[in-house]
């Protein structure tokens, strides 16, 4: 990434960093008083002057205000007239819509004049913005990191109600890391219970700057949002670059089009990039033509050519979803770049599970679907599986479980398919006494015979809460094996805690045990924090003696005997009765720690007989009991479809056994 210009300001300080998930309220409407517009017109792309570019991003906790701000920079600036105008205008998804989340970022080109009266500017004029709206759960993390690469500047937002959120630190550490501009600002002051003079100056004292530093708004009202934006220009540097070496683009986003093919978004860094130009992917050595380019305003615009500074898309009619990936650099096919940008460290999935069609035949649909899929969401992974219950499917790996929940949903949506998906688990490392490791991403990789340990990951986690749940967040903390690493209060009624938790144990229901002991007050954020040693088994359901390897599981010792318990209660409510009795057993490896039995269904033999001697009615029940036995060796248990979906639901059985 080019080096950022002058005016950056180094930020002090920081005491932790975060994420967490809560119910997002429906963003505002737009309010219904005039506000003025800013009279510029958008000056035309390749021609514009890199001094008067201002790059930014806005990142902030789940619904602090990131979706209602960005609405009313649209409508402050023009660029989207009150006819058009909704509530969440950049958020396209019907799923981001119904949910009130982001989960894709946004980009979006918008005009600005900043006042020449106002003495605090000292260069009054037209302006052009690129503002980026990203995600706030942690889960999405990788979006907003991608984000951060494509701007000088981050406005960090804060409810002015809520304060700062585990979120709120964990955006702040990536914008320092990626060397952002940080422009502190709190929204919601209009609200009754809002306390702008306390949070600011926690914000202040986190941040390093001073109380006055931190603006304040109201994106509901549009009380403030000039000002901000006239901040935005005064504080973001202009973006840095040689326009006259050879053009070079970082690619941070893409799409799939089904009627177009590929859309690539870019930040150029340098040189420029031309309408039927012949492009070069710097990663892969491919050659396309640009068919086009342009910006988004908030709707494609064409453009003649992209230059320094600036963020645009390209269509090059490519169908190959793999030609065209995140954090590649784009140049010219003639006299091109020898040196690539930076890119993006990939992002290690945290969370494992399988998804299979119900319907085999929709499997090569799946394989399709998953590939156009990771081209829009770079941090999904998979990977071919196969199941003997479930047959043909693909091991994935996601951020974390709402990552995986919305991912499925995606899939059934836009591709028309019905999927289940197993159990979420990680990946564990299982040391053998001859030394060897083999890695577990699945229980039905779990290998037999003698083993010296096994190693499970943990991440380091921050939770912020109001001081009176410091008790039930330790007691909660413990039950799922975690270590208190340290505590800070950050106001007298708001404190950090940081523990070491094993990354199993909350990929379940931690967080929603966590908000309701804490009366949805407490915010969770963690990182992957390496490995340790636990003691941990395998536990094997098995029908009739033979292993179902979809219900396998890779639990703690102590949660072994619950996890058995439950799943065989739970199954023998879900298999049908058959001719014959069926036993359901849970095991580690040859002990056997519950069972439950499915009664045969019996024919009552002894209905014709009206009396007559005993030993008629005692023939007929020894030959029935001769018929069910002889039954039992040949016949095979069928576990319906229903079953699968309802035993290996995210909210089944695993994470119950942890709760005792």
């Amino acid at each position: 990434m080019a080096s950022r210009g002058p005016g950056a300001r180094s930020c002090g300080r920081i005491v932790g960093c975060g994420a967490a998930w809560e119910n997002k309220a429906q963003a505002r409407p737009f309010p219904s008083e005039k506000i003025p517009l800013s009279p510029t017109s958008l000056p035309q792309p390749g021609q514009t002057d890199p001094a008067i570019i201002r790059n930014f991003c806005i990142i902030a906790h789940i619904d602090h205000g990131k979706s209602t701000l960005a609405d009313r920079m649209l409508q402050l600036t023009g660029v989207v007239d009150a006819r058009a105008a909704r509530a969440q205008y950049l958020d396209r998804m019907d799923i981001e819509r119904e949910r009130g989340i982001t989960i894709k970022s946004q980009a979006v080109r918008m005009p600005w004049t900043v006042p020449a009266d106002n003495e605090q500017f000292a260069a009054p004029g037209d302006y052009v913005l690129n503002m980026i709206d990203t995600p706030g759960h942690v889960d999405f993390t990788y979006e907003v990191s991608r984000s951060l690469e494509a701007c000088e500047a981050a406005v960090l937002l804060v409810d002015a109600a809520q304060g700062i959120e585990a979120q709120t630190l964990a955006n702040l550490y990536l914008a320092l890391g990626a060397d952002l501009h940080v422009i502190p600002v709190l929204n919601k002051i209009d609200l009754p219970n809002a306390q702008p003079e306390k949070y600011a100056a926690e914000l202040a004292g986190i941040i390093g700057c001073d109380v006055s530093d931190v603006l304040q708004t109201s994106a509901k009202t549009g009380l403030g949002v000039a000002e901000l934006l006239n901040e935005i220009v005064r504080q973001t540097p202009a973006p840095v670059g040689n326009p006259d070496a050879p053009p070079r683009a970082l690619i941070f986003d893409s799409v799939y089009d089904t009627y177009r093919g590929v859309v690539t978004y870019v930040r150029v860094v340098d040189g420029k990039l031309s309408h039927r130009d012949r492009i070069k992917m710097m990663s892969n050595g491919v050659v396309h033509e640009m068919l086009e380019v342009g910006v988004i305003s908030p709707e494609p615009v064409k453009a003649g050519d992209l230059g320094v500074g600036e963020v645009g898309y390209l269509i090059t009619g490519v169908k190959d979803v793999r030609q065209s990936r995140v954090g590649d650099t784009v140049t010219s096919q003639h006299h091109g770049a020898t040196e690539a940008l930076g890119g993006y460290k990939h992002p290690n999935p945290m969370v494992y599970s399988g998804l299979y069609p119900i319907d085999g035949d929709d499997y090569p649909t799946l394989r399709d679907a998953l590939e156009k899929l990771q081209l829009n969401d770079a941090a999904l992974a998979y990977e071919p599986e196969t199941s003997g219950a479930l047959g043909f499917g693909f091991r994935c790996g996601f951020l974390g479980l709402l990552h995986m929940e919305i991912v499925r949903e995606r899939l059934e949506r836009e591709f028309n398919l019905d999927l289940i998906s197993t159990a979420p688990n990680v990946v564990y490392e299982v040391v053998m006494e001859d030394g060897s490791v083999i890695e577990v991403t699945n229980p039905s990789e779990y290998p037999e015979g003698k083993i010296a340990e096994v190693r499970e990951p943990v991440v380091r986690a921050t939770i912020l809460s109001p001081s009176d749940f410091i008790g039930v967040i330790m007691e909660l903390c413990q039950t799922k094996r975690g270590t208190l690493q340290g505590m800070d209060y950050l106001s007298e009624d708001r404190v950090e805690m940081r523990y070491v938790l094993p990354m199993g144990e909350i990929v379940f229901d931690f967080f929603d045990q966590l908000k309701s002991k804490t009366k949805g007050y407490a915010s969770l954020d963690y990182e992957r924090s390496g490995d340790q040693v636990a003691d941990l088994v395998k536990v094997d359901i098995l029908l009739q003696g033979e292993p179902v390897d979809a219900f396998s599981a890779i639990v703690h010792k102590d949660a072994a005997y619950s996890y058995g318990v439950l799943l065989a209660g739970k199954l023998k409510e879900l298999i049908p009765r058959q001719q014959f009795e069926v036993p359901i057993q849970a095991a580690i490896g040859a002990r056997v720690i519950a069972r439950e039995n499915i009664r045969a269904i019996r024919k009552d033999v002894l209905a014709k007989c009206y009396g007559g001697d005993i030993t008629r009615k005692r023939k007929l029940l020894e030959k029935q009991k001769e018929g069910k036995k002889r039954m039992k060796m040949v016949g095979r248990v069928e576990v319906p479809q229903e079953a699968f979906i309802a035993a290996l639901s995210t909210s089944g059985p695993a994470e119950k056994a942890g709760r005792k």
